[in-house]
């Protein structure tokens, strides 16, 4: 049925390329204008269009001049001119669409034409490869175009400063790996200055080889992990400490609110116990998170009601269910503290300070498109995940590469005698060899065969890209053998030697099926580049894992019914077809994989998109005090409401304890009594409150300065966010290592997990606010503060180990609060100038 609707309407693709042959037919008739200007009028083109597309005129107008520009810049600066099938890569890749073109046919420079004319609106332009020596490559060769034309190269690469990497970004076209750019928008989203940095609005990208960065490495997230702050020993250490308080004498419980804070005499007997002077400053944070820590897991939380000790392990009760939540672990240190009050191995801290998968970073883009010569087997997720389709640009000469049929052989053995035997005939004859393999040791093992018959050769194993490279790159040369993995030297054109073409051009030999169709075609495209002669073949048997896990059984069945032994193959269209089959349902069932790693991804990446752009209104705002104003008001209201409720009649609201978590959270002791609230409604006790807390407010910054006061907010704001963020990842990462087990239950995990995961973020949010209020209004503020790292993080792709964290530090020159007041007034520091309101 598809056969016929083709014929009758033709084939979608087809029917566009015809489309873009009338824009490439334009372009062309502009040649004979653009050919006689010199230099100077070719590179004053740029400024032109600039002028154009600022007077409202778009890049799809001036698409046709532009792309006769870049065509002629590029045949003056590197002697190469665009054929005509790269004209119409170029206008995919403009689209935000996948040109799909066969090796050989020139993707680097067809990123040229759309990377251009892209470029002209002055917003960057990031052209995405695999590796570090690819990027540097093509910036080299390629930026001599774009800088005769009058434009800025720069090329992000691993181990540059911050300065460099802030000028790479601040081009017109910029360079870089794949890894590199996400890394950089995640530190970027860690930075405590806006000047730090380095990324602008993430405009338009074109992902060279793109099925195997969105594809292949799309279930690999980027991680940032830091260096843990906190030892476990300070765990046990504020146990021990606060084991020693008194109830009500020295802390305060709120059961309504699940919260805990200490009284001023609770306050002293900290400090005295650690031998600091204020426990509110800002170098004791990391303490005092300790204590409240401490505080919660020794008075709220209730041994075989809220969690469950079990093989030294703490497990949590879930509230509503009592069922246990194996593998989940309470946030901020929570779990830690509880581990410390029942004398059992403190856990380290997970560290992961911000991670995001290739698949969000990617979608974040304006504009995204890719090239590559493999992507119509994947064109299905590309459409799903990344609303990107592809289009397959058609050969500038027709491929004549002779593709033949699998062989099958019963045993390893067998095959890889046969494969060797195969690349001895074909070396003697001069033809270069190219054979591929699924690993490092197979690779291995090739080559020792082969050592065996004293054939030279070239092993790679993608890990040097710079030297492979190199060596794939003369892979054709008359008589090169050359063994490779699948991903070794993947950008790199293959040209051939003097004579080869005469003898049957490169060979490609597989020596096993991957379980995906399209690595096995980037194989075979290695041979074949613009029309060249070349030839594939794979080689296969019965013990390979794709074989082994798809239909062995039968073929085994026939081979020994009929005979076959070791060394016979069977070589036959049927059984490479049955094998193909078997790579589809593997491709679906990788693609429903990663499809589903992508749908738990987005639950924190919308969380994720939320906490970074309120960081960066932060960062760029100037006055964040109406910021601060609305968390305060947030904390005021859900106090009220939890104390206040409203099944109970005003005389049975529970004024004591609303009072008394004012008292610990924004307001100095003292200032408010429940006379002071009685006979009001809420949201007239919500109003006082917040008049009381803005008046407090008022003073505070006039004793300190309204420069310091702005300053101090951003700190007390941005250190509250990193460290409630920090944590609610690794909440989250918990929760989804063991969401599946609700499966049992009946429950759909993915739904289970977007509610809970929803629900910890609102909580963290709440934990926020109410940090940045007590601390506000709380914390002793002597001198400018400076803003610091929650913890100092290194890029990795997987979980880094975690180290030791500082200790707190006690100021040598601190004046201690039961110290003189140095204003001579006689009282003690706390009682004058250290006072906390």
């Amino acid at each position: 049925m598809l056969g016929l609707v083709k014929k009758i309407f033709g084939d979608a693709n087809e029917r566009e390329v015809k489309r873009l042959l009338k824009t490439v037919d334009q372009i062309n008739g502009l040649e004979s204008s653009v050919t006689p200007l010199s230099d100077d009028q070719l590179r004053a083109k740029t400024d032109e269009f600039r002028g154009r597309i600022a007077k409202g005129e778009s890049l799809e107008d001036i698409l046709p001049e532009a792309f006769a520009v870049i065509r002629e810049a590029a045949k003056r600066v590197l002697n190469m001119r665009h054929f005509d099938v790269q004209l119409i890569g170029g206008m995919v890749l403009h689209q935000g669409k996948i040109a799909e073109m066969r090796t050989g046919e020139g993707k680097t420079l067809v990123g040229t034409l759309a990377v251009y004319l892209n470029a002209l609106k002055g917003e960057g332009v990031h052209v995405v490869t695999v590796n570090d020596y690819l990027a540097q490559r093509d910036s080299a060769l390629m930026g001599q175009i774009y800088s005769f034309l009058g434009m800025t190269v720069g090329c992000n690469l691993h181990g540059l400063s911050h300065e460099e990497k802030q000028e790479a970004y601040a081009c017109d076209i910029t360079y870089g790996t794949n890894n590199e750019f996400g890394f950089d928008y995640l530190r970027d989203n860690m930075v405590l200055y806006k000047e730090q940095m380095v990324q602008r609005p993430l405009h338009y990208a074109i992902i060279d080889e793109v099925d195997s960065i969105l594809v292949d490495e799309a279930r690999t997230p980027l991680i940032i992990s830091g260096q843990a702050q906190k030892s476990t020993e300070m765990y046990y250490a504020a146990d021990r400490m606060v084991s020693r308080l008194t109830d009500t004498e020295d802390f305060t419980v709120d059961i309504k609110m699940r919260s805990i804070a200490l009284t001023e005499a609770g306050v002293s007997k900290v400090e005295r116990a650690f031998n600091i002077d204020n426990l509110f400053s800002h170098e004791h944070v990391t303490l005092n998170h300790h204590v409240n820590q401490a505080l919660r897991a020794r008075y709220i939380m209730k041994r075989d009601v809220d969690y469950v000790v079990q093989d030294d392990e703490v497990v949590i009760v879930d509230e509503f269910t009592g069922r246990l939540m194996a593998g989940r672990r309470y946030s901020e240190g929570l779990h830690q503290a509880i581990e410390a009050k029942e004398e059992i191995t403190v856990q380290n801290e997970s560290m992961t300070l911000a991670t995001i998968t290739f698949q969000n970073y990617f979608r974040m883009y304006r504009k995204l498109a890719g090239m590559t010569g493999t992507a119509k087997t994947e064109e299905e997720e590309f459409k799903r995940i990344y609303g990107l389709e592809v289009l397959q640009a058609p050969t500038n000469r027709p491929m004549v590469r002779d593709d033949m049929p699998d062989v099958v052989y019963k045993s390893e053995n067998g095959k890889y005698k046969s494969v060797v035997e195969e690349i001895v005939r074909r070396h003697a004859t001069g033809q270069p060899v190219l054979v591929g393999t699924v690993s490092i040791e197979n690779s291995e093992r090739i080559s020792e065969l082969l050592k065996k018959k004293g054939v030279a050769h070239q092993v790679l194993n993608a890990k040097h890209h710079a030297a492979e490279a190199e060596i794939i790159s003369k892979a054709g040369q008359h008589g090169a053998v050359t063994i490779a993995t699948n991903m070794a030297g993947r950008g790199t054109d293959i040209l051939l030697g003097d004579g080869v073409a005469e003898i049957g051009g490169l060979h490609i030999i597989g020596t096993e099926r991957h379980e995906s169709r399209r690595i096995d075609n980037q194989l075979r495209g290695r041979a074949g580049r613009q029309g060249d002669p070349g030839s594939s073949q794979f080689y296969l048997s019965m013990q390979d894992e794709l074989m082994r896990r798809f239909g062995a059984d039968n073929i085994m069945g026939m081979m020994e019914r009929l005979g076959f032994d070791e060394e016979s193959p069977i070589e036959s269209r049927l059984i490479s077809r049955a094998i193909e089959s078997a790579q589809k349902r593997v491709e679906g069932s990788n693609f429903d994989t990663r499809r589903i790693v992508l749908q738990y991804d987005d639950v924190i990446n919308l969380q994720r998109e939320k906490i970074y752009g309120d960081r960066r209104a932060v960062l760029n705002a100037e006055n964040i005090r109406e910021i601060i104003s609305g968390m305060i008001r947030s904390v005021i209201t859900k106090a009220v409401e939890s104390h206040c409720s409203d099944s109970d009649v005003p005389e049975d609201w529970d004024m004591d304890s609303l009072v008394t978590y004012a008292h610990s959270h924004f307001l100095p002791e003292d200032r408010l009594t429940k006379e002071d609230l009685w006979g009001k409604e809420k949201e007239e006790m919500i109003e006082l409150l917040v008049e009381m807390v803005n008046k407090l407010y008022d003073e505070r910054e006039e004793s300190i300065g309204e420069e310091t006061m702005r300053e101090f907010e951003k700190v007390v704001v941005l250190r509250a966010v990193d460290s409630k963020w920090m944590d609610h990842i690794d909440s989250m990462d918990h929760l989804r290592q063991g969401i599946h087990l609700r499966a049992y239950g009946g429950n759909d995990p993915l739904r289970e997990y977007q509610f809970e995961g929803h629900n910890m973020f609102l909580d963290m949010i709440s934990r926020i606010e109410e940090e940045v209020t007590m601390y506000i209004m709380k914390a002793q503020v002597q001198a400018a503060p400076k803003r610091e790292a929650v913890a100092e993080g290194q890029a990795v792709d997987t979980k880094a180990d975690e180290g030791p964290k500082r200790p707190a530090t006690r100021s040598a020159n601190a004046v201690g609060r039961n110290d003189p007041c140095p204003c001579g007034s006689g009282k003690k520091y706390k009682m004058c100038h250290g006072r906390i309101d």
